[in-house]
């Protein structure tokens, strides 16, 4: 994206370009493409081994949804707040926001790159 301005014209063109580009639809497909990449990002994380059948990892769980206009990402198991925030009795694992914060300037990028490419 070029961001070399050359008078107010250019300025005005830019900024018809991001206008055409900002309706409900399109950013809502962004905001799905990128939370996808955060889910994904999540799920990669190491994972201890667990032995048995039947056993679901609380980091496999994670998936999207589209709930009107937002575009949630969470836990498919109850007490994925509970690891992540902690409890009185149990200290906090935080694995979901440390991701996005480790990764946020990546997701930032993808958005921009998928709104306005």
């Amino acid at each position: 994206m070029d961001t070399n301005l050359e008078g107010f014209d250019d300025f005005s063109h830019l900024m018809e370009k991001y206008i055409s580009k900002a309706d409900i639809e399109s950013i809502m497909s962004v905001l799905e493409v990128t939370a996808n990449e955060y889910a994904k990002d999540v799920r990669s994380l190491p994972q201890p081994r667990r032995a048995g059948t039947g056993y679901t990892h609380l980091l496999d769980t994670i998936s999207t949804k589209r709930n009107g206009q937002d575009v949630e990402v969470g836990w498919g198991k109850y007490y994925g707040p509970m690891v992540e925030r902690g409890t009185s009795k149990m200290s906090a694992r935080p694995h979901m926001k440390q991701t996005f914060e480790r990764n946020a300037d990546k997701y930032y990028k993808k958005m921009q790159k998928e709104l306005f490419d």
